[in-house]
């Protein structure tokens, strides 16, 4: 029988990362560093700045949801928590109208898990605070490992059923229908599951993933008051590469076997492929929709690696 190691937590963290800024943030600030924090959270992250102003004070790194507006402070405390990093959380989220706090800690206290517990139940589904403890292990002599133990995290099941219960008829159809497409979408052993990772769905008319490709999302979107539904790329603050995109319509219309539809902003741009919501569009049928929003998908998501010239 092979022999196996034991592993060892490695308790001074400060042994790894002496300084908090100089050290431990530039470090997480790495992009394979920031992929683990997004797994444990289940949020893709990405980064807008360390050491952000917010007026006379900074916050240590802030990011973005990929694909979306939403922001998201990440204070770092190597130490146990205490009342003035919570005080600072605070204070940096509201300086940056951001909707998602990442709190990483040595330690956290009992009482300042209650807190985080306490104002996740009582935020509203567009508000979200992780608590969470790193840590660092080792197996004999390897390389210290981290891992990211998430101690309290929004209750998003509870916030959702309490959001729905005053969401308009639409908005309600909104939810309902990405919720079902989440379900029916994410499964074990398909190839949509398996290329694309599952975010929390909302009351809106769209809904995207990562293809993997930094700024580039697939998105989908129901407009039932337009009778459509589409499938694209969204593109964010690469309207070099958009363009490279549209130059190459007829190979790619092609390849997708769609018309294509072009729409630009100032710094953003989507590549569109339309549908037409027929009077069969109720839950019953949903089905067929997701299946061609999966389908067309797949095919977008090699497009943009294809294309993609980073």
């Amino acid at each position: 029988m092979e022999k196996l190691g034991r592993m060892k937590k490695i308790d001074d963290l400060r042994a790894i990362w002496p300084h908090e800024e100089n050290d431990f943030s530039k470090w997480l600030a790495e992009k394979e560093n920031l992929e683990q924090l997004s797994d444990a959270i289940g949020i893709d992250l990405e980064l807008e700045e360390t050491e952000s102003s917010v007026g006379s004070f900074s916050v240590d790194i802030y990011a973005r949801e990929s694909g979306s507006s939403r922001g998201i402070v990440i204070e770092n405390q190597l130490e146990d928590t205490d009342h003035d990093h919570l005080g600072k959380v605070i204070t940096y989220a509201a300086g940056k109208e951001a909707e998602i706090i990442v709190w990483i800690v040595k330690k956290a206290r009992d009482e300042h898990k209650q807190a985080i517990e306490w104002l996740n139940q009582h935020t509203d589904e567009n508000i979200g605070i992780f608590l969470i403890e790193i840590e660092l292990w080792r197996i004999g002599d390897s390389l210290p490992a981290p891992r990211f133990n998430v101690v309290e995290r929004p209750n998003e099941w509870a916030k959702t059923v309490k959001a729905a219960e005053m969401l308009t008829p639409l908005r309600k159809l909104q939810l309902d229908f990405w919720q079902q497409f989440c379900d029916y979408a994410f499964k074990k052993d398909n190839e949509f599951g398996k290329n694309f990772s599952c975010r929390k769905a909302f009351a809106t008319n769209w809904y995207n993933v990562s293809t993997g490709v930094a700024s580039v999302m697939v998105e989908f979107t129901i407009n039932t008051s337009r009778n459509r539904a589409t499938v694209g790329l969204y593109i964010s603050k690469r309207k070099d590469w958009y363009t490279q995109l549209k130059n190459q319509e007829s190979d790619i219309a092609e390849e997708l076997g769609e018309t294509i539809e072009w729409s630009e902003g100032e710094k953003d741009g989507r590549m569109l492929l339309p549908k037409k919501l027929g009077r069969d569009f109720e839950a019953k049928n949903y089905h067929a929709y997701y299946e061609w929003f999966m389908e067309k998908a797949i095919l977008l998501r090699k497009i943009a690696k294809q294309y993609n010239n980073d």
